[in-house]
């Protein structure tokens, strides 16, 4: 497996990240199966986050990776914290210290590769944040930290009062959601597209080596389906499906290797809990784009060029 190095920090981690959301969807052995096949792949880093399953995911994986010590030095964990579903967002040194002692307890480790704040908080006060930073890298309970769906101003701000840098920003992304891309290719015009919805997340968080880490790398929309067999998009799908016809490889791969193509040096997130998915998903590591079909891929999934 290719790695590339985490935002500023000291990780060389994978080029593709296992999304763990849906692992409480798997039986126990299945848990395990699938775990086991992710490290074998050389895919050991982990995506979780406080409500996924409601913390069950946290503990199935734990039982599923068998943790321990020694097991543990092999893996990268990154967890995320701040969302209490369909109440608030919450920011607080309070909450996020709670947070990661949960976090750690269900994972069964002593501290975490990486923590992310799980969307923007609209009652952030980044003095706390740097606060619960701080106090969980001297314990040495979280090693990184990064964002997820923050807009540059946004980062700006948590940077100015923390010490260690953002090394990672999730934000959602795939050829069929290509917004933050759209709307550099049309700057100067009155496309629709050209609107900037992000406030330039992706120069932004090139220019301050922030790793971006697409997740839902192969859904349209906010949640409206996956793009790939979809009839929504049959020019997408013929062009993907002749590429991969000409790669030797799947229709999965080539979408991924869609993102890894570009020189932002990114990190998908895949979520799915199918093996040979899985193997798809990781062998697009193996897989380099040509400049023009990955310009292919951008305009068949109806995207415009000025």
């Amino acid at each position: 497996m290719k790695t590339i190095k985490l935002g500023r920090s000291d990780l060389q981690v994978p080029v593709v990240a296992v999304g763990c959301m849906r692992i409480n969807r798997l039986s126990a052995a299945e848990a395990e199966r699938f775990v086991r096949t992710s490290l074998e792949l050389g895919a050991n880093f982990f995506d979780h986050a406080d409500i996924y399953g409601v913390g069950d995911c946290e503990e199935i994986f734990a039982k599923a990776v068998s943790m321990s010590p020694g097991i543990r030095e092999t893996l990268i964990l990154q967890s995320k914290c701040g969302i209490i579903p369909g109440r608030m967002y919450d920011f607080s040194k309070e909450h996020i210290l709670r947070s990661v002692d949960g976090i750690l307890k269900r994972l069964k480790t002593d501290y975490l590769d990486v923590l992310l704040l799980h969307r923007p908080d609209a009652l952030v006060e980044p003095e706390e944040v740097a606060e619960a930073f701080e106090a969980l890298h001297g314990a040495g309970k979280v090693r990184h930290f990064g964002v997820s769906n923050q807009n540059p101003s946004q980062m700006a701000l948590l940077q100015k009062f923390i010490s260690r840098p953002i090394v990672a920003n999730q934000l959602q992304l795939s050829v069929a959601f290509a917004t933050m891309i759209a709307r550099g290719l049309l700057v100067n015009t009155g496309d629709a597209a050209a609107v900037d919805r992000d406030g330039g997340a992706l120069d932004y968080c090139r220019l301050h080596d922030i790793t971006v880490q697409p997740w839902s790398p192969f859904q349209y929309g906010n949640f409206a389906g996956v793009f790939l067999g979809s009839d929504e998009y049959p020019e997408l799908n013929a062009k993907i499906d002749e590429l991969a016809g000409l790669h030797g490889v799947s229709n999965t791969t080539i979408a991924i290797a869609w993102l890894l193509r570009h020189p932002a040096r990114m990190q998908p997130v895949i979520g799915t809990m199918n093996l040979q998915r899985l193997r798809d998903c990781v062998r697009a590591a193996e897989v380099t784009l040509t400049r023009e079909e990955w310009y292919q891929i951008y305009l068949a999934a109806g995207n415009a060029l000025p």
